[in-house]
């Protein structure tokens, strides 16, 4: 592929790691493909579920990567928050859901996307700290065919899957987003993007580059499309259009004040229950 700018030798290469949901690929696909000017950056992109991602950075493997908050949360010793490409806003949280022989969550079986994801995080605050019970850890996109097919009761939805649940036959109990803005008045704050410690010198020039490749994306919204699709679980456009409208926002460009408000409303609420 031809882009705009060369890198030359000498540049610094860096992994960055963000999850194939279109959000994450809309934010991206500009400082991956070079449309912006990265110099002296080469930036090698490491694509996975954001629960993967979350395992590689336990282990400090990543460079640079988007994390669920609540591994952040657990990291903060080991990364440190980037200002640009987070996923966090009103209106935008994980759904939980119940397939029709759902009876009681008591004793469902629940299916929930990663032991560190922010949606596990949220369903153990709402239920009192309590939330291990019947959960079973699978990955994002397993979770409405599972429920459809009996494998689970009910199951914690992220991503693309709070705009198609209903085509599995599955009805919202509870959308944890909302609960959460009732409960605090502030935005949930669900991924970040965050570098390793030791390339904190680095931090300032990462931040700027991502904030940049946000706004070319926005000013050429049809120039990623094909790296979106490509990596897309759902490939209706209509989905893929209402996702990166819902989860790319102001706060993705900026964390504000209030973006970090609602970060230390999280952490504070997860040290109540004794979540970290």
């Amino acid at each position: 592929m031809k882009t705009a700018f060369d890198v030359d030798k000498e540049s610094i290469k860096l992994d960055i790691g963000f999850s194939p949901c279109p959000n994450d690929t809309f934010v991206f696909e500009a400082l991956i493909n070079r449309r912006i000017d990265t110099a002296p950056y080469l930036f090698h992109p490491w694509i996975a579920d954001v629960e993967e991602l979350n395992a590689l950075a336990l282990s400090g493997a990543m460079q640079v990567t988007k994390l669920s908050f609540y591994a952040w949360l657990l990291l903060g010793s080991r990364y440190l928050l980037l200002d640009s490409g987070s996923a966090l806003g009103y209106g935008c949280g994980p759904l939980l859901v119940a397939g029709a022989s759902c009876k009681s969550l008591a004793d469902a079986r629940i299916a929930v996307p990663g032991r560190y994801t922010t949606a596990y995080l949220l369903l153990q605050l709402w239920m009192g700290g309590a939330g291990k019970a019947n959960v079973e850890f699978v990955r994002f996109d397993e979770i409405l065919p599972g429920i459809a097919a009996g494998r689970f009761d009910a199951g914690l939805i992220i991503h693309e899957g709070r705009f198609v649940y209903q085509r599995y036959n599955c009805s919202r109990l509870v959308d944890l987003g909302e609960w959460w803005e009732q409960e605090t008045g502030l935005p949930i704050p669900l991924g970040c993007i965050a570098i390793r410690r030791d390339m904190a010198s680095h931090k300032e020039a990462v931040e700027n580059l991502i904030h940049d490749s946000i706004i070319y994306a926005r000013r050429n919204p049809e120039a990623g499309g094909d790296f979106i699709r490509r990596h897309a679980q759902e490939l209706d456009a209509k989905v893929t259009k209402q996702h990166i409208s819902l989860y790319v926002n102001d706060f993705t460009l900026s964390l504000g004040s209030v973006g970090n408000d609602a970060i230390s409303a999280l952490k504070e609420r997860a040290e109540l229950w004794k979540l970290l």
